[in-house]
């Protein structure tokens, strides 16, 4: 035993005793610690650093009054004409590599997850002026400085959807989209509601960009059901009528699968992916795909002149519909294997192991034409891929002209059917 100068005894310390190391902290405190602790950031990162300040300048002359020309898909420079484009996302981000060794799921910086406390109105310091300049990224992308009249892109990536990974530019023009619109609806004329062509307006065709999630995946499916091999088949008169009836040998079929996916494209919006009866929206889906290893680097001013609609839904959200298509996927592997079942298969049970998944943030082009049908309280849609010209829509239907065409046939066949009577007599 020691003793200090004051005469106090010091026994030797217990090493499993607690450390005294100060109060504890408060509840401010611990907040303000809590918020200098640096977020963890995206598993692939795709803010495109060189308009982190929100100008998108000319690389010929600087200047900011910049858009995309639809017929090229590649920015001009409204004041020099200069044309230029960003780099593509696949290379890039190297996003066609690796498939096979994904494990987990990879999200990029634009498919996080949405937060819902996010306000979207922005401010942007002009790097013009110096002006603040305020944007409201729920409805535009882009604003115009109201002392220099630089224009000003969102090119942050936001946690509200409004800004994705990457973007495919327009290919289509608005007069070729138009001659598609007119084309689709005249091969439907002879049914197609007269208000529907008199009220068709052009300048109502409007170019928008869609979100989507664009997915690489690698997965192992397994199937477990029943086949069926023909062995018989005879006839036999019942009364007046024939019956058919068919013999086979049944047995129990499994079939396993492992495949890569690259760059399978669902939907954002939750809106976009209903089945809304009201709507006929869905037809957005009939015009896929999109040439989605074209798309290029996050680029504000390729929206210049176009709309957009935010991404709303998370990866979280859509991982039913990943593991429905995987599946469909799947099945449509191992079908070849089946040709000697000629009576078909029944899947009785199906399982899916998806080994790794990458998640990528695109806005996808379309030219869209919608008309409100009045009498039916229906909305019509005719959308046109504005890469590849593919489109699809709803025309509204003249119901008078289906029951003429109706009592039309009926009585051609009425006729056909006397004349053949009087024939056999």
């Amino acid at each position: 035993m020691t003793q200090d100068a004051t005469g106090d005894a010091h026994a030797p310390r217990d090493p499993d005793a607690p450390v005294f190391d100060g109060p504890p902290l408060s509840l401010e405190e611990e907040l303000a610690a809590a918020r200098a602790e640096p977020e963890p950031g995206p598993d692939i990162a795709t803010v495109n650093e060189s308009l982190a300040d929100g100008v998108n300048r000319c690389p010929r002359c600087g200047s900011t009054d910049v858009r995309l020309r639809g017929s090229t898909g590649m920015l001009i420079c409204l004041f020099c004409r200069h044309e230029w484009q960003e780099a593509r996302v696949e290379e890039e981000l190297g996003l066609g590599e690796g498939i096979d060794d994904l494990r987990g799921t990879v999200v990029a910086g634009g498919a996080q997850d949405i937060a819902a406390d996010t306000d979207d109105v922005i401010t942007l310091k002009c790097g013009g002026c110096g002006a603040e300049v305020v944007v409201d990224t729920a409805h535009a992308m882009n604003a115009r400085c109201h002392w220099c009249r630089h224009t000003l892109n969102v090119n942050q990536q936001l946690p509200n959807g409004a800004v994705p990974d990457a973007v495919l530019p327009f290919r289509l023009t608005h007069d070729e989209a138009v001659g598609k619109i007119r084309e689709f609806a005249s091969k439907r004329r002879l049914f197609a509601h007269p208000r529907f062509k008199a009220e068709f307006v052009p300048e109502n065709v409007l170019g928008v960009y869609l979100p989507y999630l664009v997915i690489d995946a690698n997965a192992h499916a397994r199937y477990d059901g029943v086949g069926e091999v023909q062995t018989r088949r005879w006839t036999e008169k019942s009364g007046d009528n024939t019956v058919t009836y068919y013999s086979a040998d049944v047995f129990r079929v499994d079939r396993s699968v492992a495949f890569t996916v690259d760059d399978l494209t669902v939907e954002g919006s939750a809106d976009r992916a209903s089945m809304d009866g009201s709507t006929t929206n869905n037809i957005v889906n009939t015009i896929l795909p999109f040439d989605t290893k074209n798309a290029v680097k996050w680029n504000a001013s390729y929206l210049v002149g176009f709309t957009s609609e935010k991404r709303d839904l998370d990866v979280g959200d859509l991982g039913p519909v990943l593991e429905d298509q995987l599946l469909s996927i799947g099945r449509s592997q191992v079908e070849q294997s089946l040709a000697e079942f000629d009576r078909g298969v029944r899947w009785e049970q199906e399982r899916l192991d998806v080994g790794g998944t990458r998640w990528v943030s695109m806005y996808l082009p379309v030219w869209l034409y919608s008309y409100y049908q009045e009498d039916t309280g229906m909305l019509h849609y005719i959308a046109v891929n504005a890469r590849t010209g593919e489109t699809m829509g709803s025309v509204p239907v003249s119901q008078w002209r289906l029951v003429l065409a109706a009592l039309t046939v009926g009585t051609f066949l009425e006729g056909i059917a006397g004349a053949l009577l009087v024939a056999w007599s």
